[in-house]
């Protein structure tokens, strides 16, 4: 076998730093070109609420194909938060010479920053189903998997996993508590889910 430092598999780039950067871009790259592709369309004189569900819907779900299985830092978070930002723009042809306030753009779509949260419950649907069945994703998840690798701690800050988005300061045992009691998920992770904290890891 070969080792890469990137390759393609079900249509995401996996890199052997197992970080989700290169994927983020990639996706965000397919996205606005496909913006361009129907440029006319979400420019139009269409009603609003149709040009941004239109968006959202043929859009954003390139960009976030796969989102689920992100780890966000806070570099991925704020590459996303711009892609929103460039779509409101774009479909309100805004140029970027024109010195128009990111806070006056949203005003005009009548938006929120709202693509983290978006994700946050993608995942936290995703993570819910696996939490409350018995099965080997979950115990990769647990990490509970044996192994002959030697693990030694790195200098630096630890890196961020998966669950660390939606873990709370009580820990994993909580959130799994929470993923066992259907309603309690919901409450927690639905629609309005909290706000979403950029950390660097």
């Amino acid at each position: 076998l070969e080792n890469v430092k990137c390759f393609k598999y079900l249509g995401s780039l996996l890199t052997d730093d197992g970080r989700c950067t290169c994927e983020i871009r990639s996706r965000i790259a397919m996205a606005k070109a496909a913006f361009n592709k129907k440029k006319i369309l979400f420019t139009s004189k269409l009603d609003l609420n149709l040009r941004k569900k239109l968006v959202k819907c043929y859009i954003w779900s390139i960009a976030l194909y796969g989102a689920e299985t992100w780890t966000l830092r806070a570099v991925d978070q704020k590459h996303l938060e711009s892609f929103e930002m460039w779509c409101w723009r774009k479909m309100e042809k805004i140029n970027w010479t024109d010195y128009v306030r990111n806070e006056e753009v949203l005003i005009r779509v009548s938006e929120q920053r709202n693509i983290l949260h978006e994700i946050r419950r993608w995942k936290a649907n995703c993570i819910g189903h696996i939490l409350c069945c018995k099965c080997l994703l979950k115990e990769v998840i647990e990490g509970k998997i044996e192994g002959q690798i030697e693990v030694t701690r790195r200098r630096g800050r630890r890196r961020k996993k998966m669950l660390d988005d939606l873990g709370d300061r009580r820990g994993y045992s909580h959130l799994k508590e929470k993923a066992l009691d259907r309603i309690k998920w919901r409450n927690c992770f639905g629609r309005d889910c909290g706000p979403v904290v950029l950390t660097d890891y």
